[in-house]
């Protein structure tokens, strides 16, 4: 992980920065962050205020601290959320919702962080308005997607990156983090607070990276709190997503509290998650590859055979799963492209929920190697009161899940001392 330093502290008031919440500090924000990369490297300090601001650009070297009472805010105008086309990793418009926007990017930089105790927020309601249309899910998004905010915080390409001890509030009905194709990257004692009937407003989205710490975090989302993938669409090249180790966290999702892969993703491997605290998901944990979508009506797909192997999930409690604890699926869909899904190991985990976990795929060999060590699942009758929303599915939909159906087509897989009640 990163031990990069950053012994110079450059006071961004000293920019010109008002930090008043009312006027824009975009302009000179930027000027204070850039004057810190010039120097060699240095600490841009926000001291307490309300610093009001659109997309900025993180340079190597530069660490933006946020002390307790700082709060850096985005700007509520979607203009401000400006897309990256001169960007160098990445290819913008093959990126998800076919932008690089985020309030605060990094293209290739190499030891740069966000640290203090300060707040991050997205001013996510700016972005979002009631939908009469869904009981379960309370919000949608104010604006078109080609328009409306994507993401928080967008490192491609980038090594040596630190997030501690911030809390990030109101992501714009978009990803809170996205790390993408990075080396030695950690979070560590920080949070995601969102409200979880945003729509679409993932937590941590590790993207073809490597060397990944999530530890001691805490983070409530509308859609996946900790996404592991190997999309590689946007880059020049296909890269793995491997070696991404969480530990020690809590994570309410109304989706899933950790989601493997998706469609069309490369090779995940070699990843663990040990002691997690997973409330209120509709699926704790998700490793499941969907139906193959339009890449005109979808573009968040890969382009190359998903290929998952030797994942670990130890030491995991789950509370008021509204659908799956664990839950491995693969599409039989002639789109979906699927190398294999294999080696995956549950030991000493214990969910209470609604159902059961399953593991299934349309044929045999695509699935296999999966055990369940010490593992107790226990089912119990959708209430109100336990399941006042049903996740994004509703309570209704809760109480209409159909009967455990049997795993099917898995080769080779072992329950040891495990309980199904």
């Amino acid at each position: 992980m990163s031990s990069a330093s950053f012994s110079k502290d450059f006071a961004v008031r000293d920019f010109g920065v008002r930090g008043d919440g009312v006027i824009k500090d975009t302009a000179a924000i930027q000027a204070a962050s850039d004057a810190c990369a010039a120097a060699g490297g240095g600490r841009g300090v926000f001291g307490a205020g309300v610093y009001l601001t659109g997309s900025l650009l993180l340079r190597s070297g530069v660490e933006l601290h946020l002390v307790k009472g700082a709060r850096l805010l985005g700007s509520p105008d979607c203009a401000d959320w400006k897309d990256r086309p001169d960007a160098r990793h990445i290819d913008g418009a093959m990126c998800p919702r076919r932008r690089s926007a985020a309030l605060l990017f990094a293209d290739e930089a190499e030891n740069v962080a966000l640290t203090g105790e300060g707040v991050i927020d997205g001013n996510g309601y700016a972005f979002v308005e009631p939908d009469p249309e869904s009981p379960s899910r309370q919000l949608r998004r104010r604006f078109d997607l080609s328009v409306s905010p994507p993401r928080l915080v967008f490192f491609a390409g980038c090594r040596d990156v630190r997030v501690e001890g911030v809390t990030v509030v109101n992501p714009p009905a978009g990803w809170s983090f996205w790390v993408h194709d990075c080396d030695r990257v950690q979070f560590a004692d920080m949070a995601v607070e969102s409200d979880v009937n945003f729509p679409n407003n993932d937590g941590i989205h590790v993207n073809c990276s490597r060397d990944v710490e999530i530890v001691r975090c805490r983070i409530e989302t509308g859609d996946d709190s900790i996404v592991v993938r190997a999309n590689s669409a946007s880059l020049r090249e296909n890269r793995p997503c491997e070696r991404v180790r969480v530990a020690d966290c809590k994570l309410r999702s109304y989706s899933c509290g950790v989601r493997i892969g998706w469609l069309n993703d490369g090779v995940i491997r070699d990843c663990s998650f040990d002691r997690l605290d997973i409330r209120d998901s509709v699926c704790g944990i998700g490793v499941f590859l969907p139906d193959w979508h339009s890449r005109d009506t979808w573009p968040d797909q890969g382009r190359e055979a998903t290929d998952i192997s030797d994942l670990e999930f130890t030491d995991v409690r789950m509370d008021a799963v509204c659908a799956r604890p664990v839950y491995v699926h693969v599409s039989g869909h002639p789109g979906t492209k699927v190398r294999s899904v294999r080696g995956l190991r549950f030991r000493n985990v214990v969910a209470r929920g609604l159902m059961h976990p399953v593991v299934s795929a349309p044929r045999p060999g695509l699935v296999s190697d999966i055990s369940f060590v010490d593992c107790r699942f226990t089912r119990e009758p959708a209430t109100p009161e336990r399941y006042p929303n049903g996740g994004n599915v509703g309570f209704a939909e809760c109480q209409r899940f159909p009967d455990d159906i049997p795993d099917t087509n898995v080769e080779n897989i072992r329950r040891t001392r495990t309980t199904l009640a």
